[in-house]
């Protein structure tokens, strides 16, 4: 029996199998109250705040979050639902991002740091950047997008860049102009930028030429010609590529920059020094950014966001949710290759007036207890990653931060659900049992938070989010579209029932793609502009408990989240195919202690192919070179034959079952059921030569592996 008592059912038969069927069981984590010195402090310690963003002051309750910045014209429309589902916020309204990042913090706090850098060699100097510097530094690379790449609002650029303070200084340039960003994760492949490159049609990249992971300087410079030969080949040509040096004066890469194409922006910018731009006002459904997300087929989704409905929900949930203040010295260790990294890094933070601190390297570098050693020194207590970066820290030095003098008035978990144990180690030990926790749940797609507790006013549950946050009304929906009622212990689909301001606008070039993929399953009526027939569909699985909390479960369209980067399976098995030996490529998660998923390759051969030709280091590198290294498998197998239905559909639910040591299922309506066993037989015995031994997965775990492909 199921902790809340309902009773525990088998899995129906493959075609009748989804996730709203599946019943999910765990008990039910104590309560966490929030400690009353931070209520005491918190920015939402109002309970009526709650009230005031109930469903009948919908849509216009997020003016209290739009009222947080400044207007170059008020709007006339809260939210336009004439052209559904591409809703439109604050209609009328002008406003430009960066002067409410930048510029009018200038009165009132200078002098105040708004970015604090730390390099990951210790023996370099930590860099603070006030907002006088910040802005003199965004001013004059606005200048350069201006006058040398000849850019204005409207066009696009795409940023290679890692964890150094030139990326949000380029961002906020961006910003200031109208310019459309694109920032790649650093870690992604020169292919892989180039692709977004060509989406997006940028025609300026803007990289550097190395940065330091894990203490060795990584040659980036590399991935800028990568990245623009695939630009080509995708019909798009970059004019130029600007490249930040990291060390002034010298060049950290062996790759030779192109004349007429590559330039070093320390060589150019003398001649934009002291330059300032007057901030362009911008229409508030302005595109700001677009941010790519992997989706089920190959290609990443360009995610547009735009300026005022994003920047007023990132600044809203950055007062309420993470509870800053102007005051605050606030560290976010997400990477801004994200949307972690743009919402709470950059532009919420920044909004608000606070102290945000970029660190550029890995956190157990040079070792476990280098995280808590930056805390301590920079006085940071407000304390934001992810349950990948906490699971590994608890792993590799468990008491560390008992031994450094910091002191976190809030904590934030982001990208993956977090297991209680380790919520627990995280608010015992970490938060020394002084700090609130925010559990977040939100994707790229959404801008900011959806599921969390109001900090100062609602208790904590290890393992759950919480409710909807602020504006937000979550449901979950079955198959039909029935809602699964809370405390039923039935899984579901989560979905939005509302539009809100942080809701990305569209797929960038693709809107019917936009449509199908997040409103078209559950939409009531095609015709109507009432967005209460508009549910937004959230591709996520998950549980509502009886006092409303919500559960996440994971994806069910067949992305793999490891370590919080979403990696879409189609892309890992496009790449897959691209060795010349592969005939067919099937991508599942296997269960990691430290990442959460890892990726495991399936492939076939073609006829006739040796299986002894170093065929799976072939594909681990072909994908390491088409996404990155963070998709890089950590087993390739070699099979006879996929499971297949009779249809020809890969069931990738049995591999994965396989890869996990779980049961397989149902597997009498494969066309050929013989080969799983022998599949199984080979990876059980190479799993458990590897020192791979099975581990004891939970209910919710086990769960997931068995719905894995059913979205297809």
């Amino acid at each position: 029996m199921a902790a809340d008592g309902a009773p525990q059912v088998t899995e129906p038969e493959e075609t009748e199998v989804s996730e709203a069927q599946i019943a999910v069981h765990w008990r039910e984590e104590e309560l966490y109250r929030p400690p009353p010195k931070f209520i005491g402090q918190a920015n939402a310690s109002d309970p009526a705040i709650r009230a005031r963003f109930t469903e009948e002051h919908f849509p216009d309750c997020f003016k209290e979050y739009a009222d947080l910045l400044t207007w170059d014209q008020y709007w006339h429309t809260t939210l336009d639902t004439s052209n559904p589902p591409f809703w439109r916020w604050f209609v009328g309204g002008r406003l430009n991002a960066c002067y409410n990042c930048v510029d009018r913090h200038l009165e009132t706090r200078p002098n105040q740091a708004a970015l604090i850098w730390v390099p990951e060699p210790e023996s370099e100097a930590t860099h603070a950047i006030t907002y006088r510097e910040l802005y003199r530094r965004v001013n004059e690379f606005a200048a350069l997008l201006e006058g040398f790449c000849g850019l204005k609002a409207g066009d696009r650029i795409t940023f290679h860049m890692p964890m150094v303070p030139e990326l949000p200084i380029a961002m906020l340039a961006c910003a200031r102009l109208g310019i459309i960003h694109s920032q790649v994760f650093g870690g992604f492949s020169g292919a892989a930028c180039g692709g977004r490159i060509a989406d997006s049609g940028s025609t300026v990249l803007v990289t550097i030429d190395g940065y330091y992971r894990n203490g060795e300087l990584i040659d980036h410079k590399v991935k800028a010609d990568e990245a623009v030969k695939r630009a080509h080949e995708e019909g798009m040509d970059v004019d130029k590529v600007l490249v930040f040096r990291r060390h002034a004066g010298q060049y950290a890469s062996t790759t030779p920059m192109v004349d007429g194409r590559d330039y070093f922006v320390d060589d150019v910018m003398p001649e934009y020094a002291g330059k300032v731009v007057p901030p362009v006002s911008m229409p508030a459904e302005a595109p700001l950014f677009i941010m790519y997300s992997s989706g089920t087929t190959g290609r990443p989704k360009g995610c547009q966001h735009s300026t005022g409905g994003y920047l007023s929900y990132v600044a809203g949930t950055s007062k309420f949710y993470q509870d800053i203040h102007p005051e605050d010295t606030y560290w976010c260790a997400a990477d801004i290759g994200w949307i972690t990294g743009h919402s709470y890094i950059v532009y919420g933070p920044l909004a608000l007036g606070t102290t945000s601190v970029m660190y550029e390297g890995v956190p157990t570098y040079p070792d476990p207890g280098r995280p808590w050693r930056i805390a301590e020194r920079l006085g940071v207590n407000i304390f934001h990653t992810a349950p990948t970066t906490i699971r590994m820290l608890r792993k590799v030095g468990p008491d560390e931060p008992l031994k450094y003098d910091y002191h976190f008035k809030h904590m934030t978990t982001v990208g993956e659900p977090i297991e209680p144990g380790v919520w627990r180690w995280y608010y015992d030990v970490v938060g020394k049992g002084e700090a609130a926790i925010v559990d977040t749940w939100w994707q790229t797609e959404n801008g900011g938070f959806l599921g969390s507790t109001l900090p100062a006013l609602e208790p904590m549950k290890p393992g759950s989010c919480g409710p909807g946050v602020l504006g937000i009304y979550p449901v979950i929906y079955d198959e039909n579209g029935e809602e699964v009622p809370a405390g039923s212990g039935k899984a579901g689909n989560i979905c939005i029932r509302n539009p809100w301001p942080g809701i990305f606008q569209t797929i960038w070039g693709d809107p019917e793609r936009f449509v199908s993929t997040y409103y078209e399953k559950y939409c009531r009526n095609k015709d109507s502009t009432d967005w209460h027939d508009w549910p937004y569909f959230a591709n996520d699985g998950a549980m509502q408990a009886a006092d409303g909390y919500f559960r996440i479960l994971g994806r069910v369209d067949d992305v793999i989240n490891v370590a919080g980067h979403r990696l879409g399976t189609k892309e890992l098995e496009s790449a897959s195919v691209l060795v010349e030996e592969v005939a067919e490529a099937a991508a599942v998660p296997v269960v990691d202690e430290l990442r959460g998923r890892a990726v495991e390759m399936y492939i076939s051969l073609k006829p006739g192919v040796d299986p002894k030709s170093g065929i799976e280091d072939k594909v681990a590198a072909a994908i390491e070179s088409e996404i990155g290294k963070v998709a890089r498998p950590k087993n390739v197998w070699i099979v006879p034959d996929m499971p297949k239905t009779r249809s020809g559909k890969i069931m990738r639910r049995v591999i994965a079952g396989i890869s996990n040591f779980t049961d397989v299922g149902d597997i009498t309506t494969l066309a050929n059921p013989e080969v799983v066993d022998e599949i199984r037989v080979h990876v059980e015995k190479e799993k458990v030569a590897r020192g791979e031994a099975p581990r004891e997965l939970t209910e919710a775990e086990i769960e997931e592996i068995k719905k894995f492909g059913q979205a297809e």
